[in-house]
C-alpha cells in the first residue's frame, strides 16, 4: 500500500503497555511511531534494587530501539509530549507536532506528595533510573557520613530513614536497606555500628500491604520486624522538612526520608477531554478507548479500569495486558470486526521482603517465606527484557544469597559529607604552620641522632634478619650456586 494509505498508529511510553503494544503491531499493515522522553525500557518492579544498591540500572533496563530493531514498521522518537489535540488528532511535542489515525496513552503515573509538592526535595519517590541513583546515593552516603561524624545525637541521626508508604514499593525499600545495614556492612565500618541503622515504615491505613489479604500482610510485618524494621501503621505523616519528619504531633529526626506513598498519573491523560478519577487516571470504554473519540486508546497505570466491581491494579501484568489489548482492536478495525472487550486475567501479586522472604498471592494461593520469595525470583527473571539482563540478575541474585554481598554501593553525584562535629582520631592531630613544621624537623633531628636514619634502621634490621635466616641452613647455603 501507498505509504499515505497506511494508518499512522502514534504511541506515547515505552512503558509496559506501549511496549507490548508496538510489538503486537508487528506484521500489521500500519505505520508506528512510539514517542518516549527516555531512550530506554525500564523494568520498574526492580528498580528498588537499583536504590539499594543491589543492580545497577544497566540491568533492569534496555534501549528500546535494540529491543524493537527488526520491527520494521515501526520508529522510534526520543521526545516529550506536552498535549493532545483530539479534535485535529494532532500530538504536540516540546519541540513539533505528530499528526495520527490512532494514538495510545501509556504515559503511566508519577509521585504524589497529596498536595505538598514542596516535600519533594526531602523525600524522594522511585519511578525512574534518575529517582533509584539519588535514593542510593543518600543512602551510603549517610553511613560514610556518620563514619566520621563524632556528635553521636548527629550519628543516630544520619542512620535514621523513614520511608513512608507501606505498600510494595515500601516494603521492599524497608526490608533491602535493613539487610544492608544488619547483614552488609557490619564488618566494614570501624567506627559505627550499622546494625544500630533505624529504619521506620510509615503507613497511614491499618496494615502494612493494603491490597492484599490481612493473613499476608500480618505475615509480611512480621518478616520486616525480623529484619529490625520498625512498623508504624495507622500514622500519618503531617509534615516533612530538613533533617526530620513529624507523624502526628511526633517529630522524629531522621537523616533521609524516601517517598513510596502514593502516584498521581501523567498530565497528558486530562488533556484527552475524558473523565479523570481522583489521582487523574482516564475513565475509559470497556475497549480502553476514550468515550467519544474510539482513535484515541489509553493503556497501563494510566487507565481507569473496573471488573468485577474493583479497580484493575496499577502493575506490571495489567499494563502489558491492556497494551495486547489495543493492538487487537486496532487489529479488529482494520479487519471490519467489532472490537473486544478488554478482561484482565489477575496472575497474583507478589512482594518480596529480604532474603527468602516474601508474600504472595496466586490463584488464591497465599505463599509467604522461602517459597513466595522463589516464585518471586522466578517470575522477575522471567518478565525481565532480553537474555543479557535475566543472566546478570541471575548471577547477582545468588551472588548475594550465598556471600551477602551488595556489589553496586557506589556513591555517585554530590558526594559532599556534612559533619556537625567531625571525628578526630587519636594521633593523627598535628600542630599547624611553622610550629608544626619545626616539631617535625627537630624531631627528625633526634631520631636521626639517636639510631640514625629510621629508613636505614628498618632495613639494618631487615638485613640482619635475613642473615640470622641464612644461617640456619648451612647445607643449603654451600649448595647453592
Amino acid at each position: 500500500m501507498p505509504e499515505k494509505n497506511i494508518p499512522h498508529v502514534v504511541i506515547l511510553g515505552g512503558g509496559f503497555a506501549g511496549l507490548r503494544c508496538a510489538r503486537a503491531l508487528r506484521g500489521v499493515p500500519v505505520r508506528i511511531t512510539l514517542i518516549d522522553r527516555s531512550n530506554h525500557h525500564l523494568f520498574q518492579p526492580l528498580l528498588y534494587q537499583v536504590a539499594t544498591a543491589s543492580l545497577s540500572p544497566s540491568d533492569i533496563a534496555s534501549p528500546i530501539r535494540s529491543i524493537l530493531k527488526r520491527q520494521k514498521n515501526l520508529e522510534v522518537w526520543m521526545g516529550e509530549a506536552v498535549d493532545v489535540d483530539v479534535e485535529r488528532r494532532v500530538v504536540l511535542l516540546r519541540d513539533g507536532e505528530v499528526p495520527y489515525d490512532y494514538l495510545v496513552v501509556a504515559t503511566g503515573v508519577t509521585h504524589a506528595y497529596f498536595g505538598r509538592d514542596d516535600w519533594a526535595p526531602h523525600a524522594p519517590g522511585l519511578k525512574t533510573v534518575d529517582d533509584a541513583l539519588e535514593i542510593r546515593r543518600r543512602f551510603l552516603l549517610a553511613f560514610e557520613t556518620a563514619e566520621r561524624e563524632a556528635d553521636e545525637a548527629a550519628r543516630r541521626r544520619l542512620l535514621t530513614f523513614v520511608i513512608v508508604g507501606a505498600g510494595p514499593t515500601g516494603v521492599e525499600l524497608a526490608g533491602a536497606m535493613a539487610e544492608i545495614a544488619r547483614q552488609v556492612m557490619p564488618r566494614e565500618f570501624r567506627s559505627i555500628d550499622t546494625t544500630t541503622a533505624r529504619i521506620l515504615l510509615v503507613e497511614g491505613a491499618d496494615r502494612v500491604l493494603p491490597g492484599y489479604a490481612p493473613s499476608l500482610s500480618a505475615k509480611a510485618r512480621r518478616q520486616l520486624e525480623r529484619l529490625g524494621v520498625e512498623v508504624r501503621t495507622g500514622a500519618r505523616v503531617t509534615e516533612i522538612e530538613e533533617g526530620a519528619v513529624w507523624i502526628g504531633d511526633e517529630r522524629i529526626e531522621a537523616g533521609n526520608v524516601f517517598w513510596a506513598a502514593g502516584v498521581a498519573a501523567s498530565p497528558l491523560g486530562a488533556r484527552l477531554g475524558a473523565e479523570v478519577d481522583r489521582a487523574g487516571r482516564v475513565k475509559v470504554a470497556p475497549d480502553l478507548s476514550v468515550p467519544g473519540h474510539p482513535e484515541v486508546f489509553v493503556a497501563g497505570d494510566l487507565a481507569a479500569v473496573e471488573q468485577g466491581g474493583r479497580p484493575v491494579p496499577g502493575v506490571a501484568p495489567a499494563a502489558m495486558q491492556m497494551g495486547r489489548h489495543v493492538a487487537r482492536a486496532i487489529r479488529a478495525d482494520l479487519e471490519g470486526r467489532p472490537r473486544p472487550v478488554f478482561r484482565y486475567f489477575d496472575k497474583g501479586s507478589l512482594a518480596t521482603i529480604g532474603r527468602a522472604a516474601a508474600v504472595a498471592e496466586i490463584a488464591g494461593l497465599k505463599l509467604s517465606g522461602l517459597v513466595a520469595w522463589l516464585v518471586w525470583v522466578f517470575v522477575h527473571i522471567l518478565y525481565l527484557i532480553g537474555f543479557r539482563n535475566r543472566l546478570v540478575v541471575m548471577v547477582q541474585w545468588a551472588w548475594a544469597y550465598l556471600m551477602y554481598q551488595r556489589g553496586v554501593r557506589l556513591i555517585t553525584g554530590d558526594r559532599t559529607v556534612q559533619l556537625r562535629e567531625p571525628r578526630v582520631v587519636p594521633g593523627l592531630r598535628r600542630p599547624a604552620g611553622e610550629a608544626r613544621r619545626r616539631a617535625c624537623g627537630s624531631a627528625h633531628r633526634s631520631s636521626r641522632t639517636a639510631a640514625g636514619s629510621p629508613r636505614r634502621s628498618r632495613a639494618r634490621a631487615r638485613g640482619s634478619r635475613r642473615r640470622s635466616w641464612w644461617r640456619t641452613f648451612p647445607a643449603e647455603r654451600s649448595a647453592s650456586p
